[in-house]
């Protein structure tokens, strides 16, 4: 049988998890051929587990799987594929890893889109210029140069395509700026009209504190009109592209770039984290910290969650907040699982029945019994080398 599983982050916000479920749906129904399940690594239930169980369940041994994200940072490259190799390990099946979402042609028409629908709300017709206009594209944010570059790639080619005045990108967390900096800067260009486009899937808090700050931004500079643009959601588009993204799969062309990946190359300021062992921290906090578990909001995640510790606590999943909010988290492990690293450029599973996990992003380097390398169960991830930034990368509050 053919099968495939949508792989998401999750999020203690219903209103997201439900999109990415009603997205799943969209997915499942475009590919009437395929028996389709979802999951996600944290926060939020079905985990991923649970999907990979149903599929297992109805027969399959051969599993298809993406990444329900729009960029290759750390969940994509390293805390997916640890969990799929674990699981494929653990029950003898077969589980191939699709890139992610990345920069694409039909992507960027669909931000389009929702772009469009942010000026026309606004009387813009098509067709008209957009010189005294400017575009500001906020991303997620990580850890991972690469990812925000991508981001940065986006905002062009949206600023260059429609031909507004201006263009610049800032982020919802973990690196710079930003968007209470990105936007404050903005307002010092002079553009009369400034359209703020947070390019995400889903809703959540995230994007409501980017709702939020433009807002506050909004309200110190009356003279200029701030247009809040959708997120990009389950447009018909999107779906198309993870249905791309299978077919390279099934093709043999799903190569993730790794041309400018700070594991395997000497990204400039990135350097010491060339040939870092790539493990997940998620196989403990699975489902942990999901809208069933937490009582301190209704249907709407406030951040309370966030909020809550002082300084420094650690919250039910074992995370410190402080460490968190400055891209150096702090995790324990239990167990022994032994962690193998065979790099090439294929973006293929291969399991090995000692126990040892060939992980899907490669890398060009092996960490193996002999080489002196090893890791003990509570580990620190490498600190973001910018976490003092004044412009950030403390996530929005």
């Amino acid at each position: 049988m053919k099968a495939l599983m949508l792989c998401g982050h999750g999020s203690r916000d219903e209103g997201a998890v439900r999109e990415f479920a009603g997205l799943a749906e969209k997915l499942k129904a475009r590919l009437p051929d395929w028996k389709t399940d979802y999951g996600y690594l944290e926060f939020a239930k079905p985990i991923i587990r649970d999907g990979l169980d149903r599929l297992r369940g109805e027969g399959a041994r051969e599993i298809m799987a993406l990444p329900g994200m729009l960029f290759a940072a750390g969940h994509a490259k390293n805390d997916i594929p640890s969990v799929l190799n674990t699981y494929a390990a653990e029950n003898g099946v077969t589980i191939n890893y699709g890139r992610e979402l990345g920069i694409d042609l039909k992507m960027l028409r669909a931000a389009g889109e929702r772009i469009k629908e942010c000026l026309r709300a606004d009387g813009w017709q098509d067709g008209e210029p957009l010189h005294d206009t400017m575009l500001v594209v906020v991303g997620r944010g990580a850890s991972d140069p690469d990812a925000n570059s991508n981001v940065s790639k986006v905002m062009r080619m949206l600023w260059e395509g429609f031909g507004f005045g201006w263009g610049e990108t800032c982020y919802s967390g973990v690196t710079f700026p930003l968007v209470g900096p990105g936007l404050t800067h903005a307002a010092k260009l002079g553009y009369k009209r400034i359209v703020v486009f947070p390019y995400f899937l889903f809703t959540g808090i995230l994007v409501r504190r980017i709702y939020d700050q433009t807002d506050t931004v909004a309200a110190a500079h009356p003279d200029i009109k701030f247009l809040k643009a959708p997120y990009l959601g389950d447009h018909d588009l999107v779906v198309e592209t993870f249905v791309d993204r299978l077919d390279e799969i099934l093709e043999g062309t799903n190569n993730m770039n790794c041309q400018l990946c700070k594991y395997r190359e000497q990204v400039l300021g990135f350097e010491a984290e060339v040939g870092l062992a790539q493990e997940s921290h998620h196989h403990h906090v699975e489902g942990i910290g999901s809208s069933a578990d937490c009582k301190l909001c209704d249907t709407t995640c406030t951040g309370a969650c966030q909020a809550k510790p002082a300084a420094g606590a650690k919250s039910a999943a074992g995370h410190s907040h402080a460490d968190h909010s400055r891209g150096g988290h702090h995790h324990h492990h239990d167990g022994g699982t032994h962690h193998h690293h065979h790099h090439g450029d294929g973006h293929h599973h291969h399991h090995h029945g000692d126990g040892g996990h060939d992980h899907a992003h490669d890398h060009g380097h092996s960490h193996a019994g002999g080489n002196g390398h090893t890791h003990d169960h509570g580990h620190h991830h490498h600190p973001y080398p910018h976490a003092d930034h004044p412009l950030g990368p403390r996530s929005m509050r």
